[in-house]
């Protein structure tokens, strides 16, 4: 079965092809990731990042119609989702109870029989913080204190949601010129999908979904 999978850029398009599709092969489930078309010009369309919710839900849509025997998943960062996203103002304390509100009201929302939402808790780069020792590929000196701040919390998915201290950003305060694309997909290989399900609920619980279409 095909699954289409919209994502915000060329980070998780990169995961999505190279880490998460080949483990899913063995399921006979053949992932495509899809970059979000933010704007259309008489010259050019422009992907990439999700600026506001009806850019989402018109993206969707079309998807759905596009693909109507086949499913439409997300890959969307919680870490700045629009404003304007249904249910973005929830503020239960637990994590898990918050993220997956929220998901219900945008699926409520888009009422398609042939997609279902997915958040990232907090963003992509929160799956790096599963085994902080494989950055050592990468940034070896950093190694110690990517895992200093996984120490720190519940889960790689609790590292939190701010300008300054969502996981992308620290990880780019730790290691200058830290490349997104190319350090994201490295080190998630090297983790591995099982290290990664086994510390990241939500997304392990994402995958299962995806297993279960």
């Amino acid at each position: 079965m095909n699954i289409y999978v919209s994502c915000e850029g060329e980070t998780e398009e990169s995961f999505i092809n190279h880490v998460l599709a080949p483990f899913l092969w063995e399921s006979n489930l053949y992932l495509e990731p899809i970059i979000i078309t933010t704007k259309h010009t008489p010259t050019a369309k422009h992907r990439g990042g999700v600026s506001t919710y009806s850019k989402i839900r018109k993206e969707l849509l079309s998807l759905s119609q596009q693909h109507p025997n086949e499913f439409i998943t997300t890959m969307f960062d919680y870490y700045g989702l629009p404003k304007d996203t249904p249910g973005i103002d929830n503020k239960d304390v637990n994590i898990y109870r918050r993220i997956e509100a929220i998901e219900s009201e945008i699926n409520r929302d888009l009422d398609l029989r042939n997609c279902f939402v997915n958040l990232m808790l907090h963003e992509f780069e929160g799956l790096l913080f599963a085994d902080p020792s494989q950055f050592a590929l990468v940034a070896p000196e950093a190694v110690e204190e990517i895992q200093q701040v996984r120490d720190a919390f519940d889960t790689p998915e609790h590292i939190n949601n701010s300008e300054n201290t969502a996981p992308s950003k620290r990880l780019m305060s730790i290691i200058p010129g830290y490349a997104k694309v190319a350090y994201g997909t490295l080190v998630a290989e090297r983790i591995g999908m099982q290290r990664i399900l086994s510390e990241c609920k939500h997304f392990a619980g994402w995958v299962e979904k995806i297993k279960n279409t």
